[in-house]
């Protein structure tokens, strides 16, 4: 870990700078001795820290939807070509080419944070082993050696031997009971940042390789942060767990505000923003309008929830504008359906009844639809002529109509021959 500190030395002046101008705020406070002076002044840091790599967080949530949109077709070109691992590469590249996608970006926000942890480490370490680093000199370094945060050196580790605590004015248990605290904090809340990621924030619509990774990671993240926390300064892990809180608080606001499409988060969401719109007749602020834009714009495209959401809308007279902006409608409108189409209230109760089967071979009989006419009720142009009256067989005569006899229509008729008497 040393080596791997080492190479972010060239950082470790500006982060032992920052440190120390707050430990000058916070020690006119508290006390330049005390570890509420030292233990802000890394809260604060990661405060800084985090408030500059917002940018880069909402890269991160952008290329993390891209990418669960783009699972569908990953996992066709994975089935496409299973046998051939380089086409396979190649058809995945052009895809984020296509798609403007980079797999990297949401790993940014991590490989960012990096180069100041590895710093604070290397700054800490210092001040363990009683070495001045950075701006931090003699007398820094002394304060900073006296600070106990809930009685546990700013410098001590789990691993620590009694003689090393002993050196730094603190006794063993303490340091070890509240570093493992700590650790247990860490590891809960990565894995609580995890899980509502995939639990809320997750399309269960599609279930794809990715939805698996990010399963695993949500047990292994943990482990991994338990396993090195027992290596880390007490300042290290304050760091690191204000980092995981911060996370997790800004996740929790970005999975309410702005929530996967096809998640549960979506669902819930999309609710609220209901009855906001339906109480007020309008949508307010940014958020809102983008939202309801991208439903407009996506058409038959939308999931169960967005359509509800639009049925919702014109059930209460309003409609959902192109420019994310809604108006009053006729309630009447039209109410869209589940396989996209779109028909109204009024259009779907004057439609007919369905026929059954038989009615619609048996005709009109069948159906019980006609009326027969009587003879008198007839009129003259409906009655047959003599010539026809004549023609059509009387009943039990034993004749059979031209249908019966397999004459052709239109053809020659074949002479009747006479009957015998």
């Amino acid at each position: 870990m040393d080596t791997i500190a080492s190479l972010f030395s060239f950082i470790t002046t500006p982060v032992s700078w920052v440190i120390v101008q707050f430990h000058t705020v916070y020690g006119a406070i508290f006390g330049p001795d005390t570890g509420w002076a030292w233990g802000l002044s890394i809260v604060s840091l990661v405060i800084l820290i985090r408030i500059c790599l917002i940018p880069l967080f909402v890269k991160q949530i952008k290329a993390t939807r891209a990418m669960q949109t783009l699972q569908p077709e990953m996992k066709k070109i994975q089935e496409r070509y299973k046998n051939d691992k380089q086409r396979q590469s190649e058809e995945m590249m052009k895809l984020y080419k296509e798609t403007g996608t980079n797999p990297l970006s949401s790993c940014l926000p991590i490989l960012a944070q990096s180069p100041f942890f590895f710093a604070l480490y290397h700054v800490l370490n210092g001040i363990a082993n009683n070495e001045t680093i950075g701006v931090i000199n003699e007398s820094l370094l002394q304060s900073a050696q006296k600070a106990h945060i809930f009685g546990a050196p700013l410098a001590a580790k789990f691993t620590d031997s009694a003689a090393e605590v002993q050196a730094l004015d603190a006794s063993l248990t303490t340091v070890r009971v509240v570093t493992a605290i700590m650790i247990v904090l860490m590891s809960a809340s990565q894995f609580f940042t995890q899980r509502q990621l995939m639990t809320k924030n997750v399309d269960t619509s599609v279930k794809t390789p990715f939805m698996q990774q990010q399963k695993m990671l949500m047990y292994v993240f943990p482990i991994m942060f338990a396993v090195f926390g027992i290596n880390f300064p007490v300042g290290v892990l304050v760091y690191w767990l204000t980092t995981n809180v911060w996370t997790m608080g800004q996740q929790m606001y970005v999975i309410r505000n702005n929530p996967t499409p096809g998640s549960k988060a979506q669902i819930a969401y999309l609710e609220r923003l209901h009855k906001h719109v339906t109480h007020h007749g309008k949508t307010r602020g940014r958020g809102e309008k983008a939202i309801v834009k991208a439903i407009v714009t996506k058409g038959r495209d939308r999931n169960d929830a967005e359509r509800k959401f639009i049925n919702g809308l014109t059930k209460a007279g309003l409609v959902a504008q192109a420019d994310g902006t809604v108006i009053k409608g006729e309630a009447q409108a039209a109410v869209e359906t589940e396989d996209g189409t779109s028909t109204s209230a009024a259009a779907r109760r004057q439609q007919p009844k369905r026929q059954t089967k038989a009615q619609r071979q048996g005709g009109p009989k069948a159906a019980g639809e006609t009326t027969s006419l009587s003879k008198s009720d007839e009129p003259e142009d409906a009655k047959p002529s003599g010539s026809a009256q004549q023609a059509a067989p009387k009943p039990g005569s034993g004749g059979r109509s031209k249908a019966q006899s397999g004459q052709r229509k239109g053809g020659p008729q074949r002479p009747k021959s006479p009957s015998k008497k």
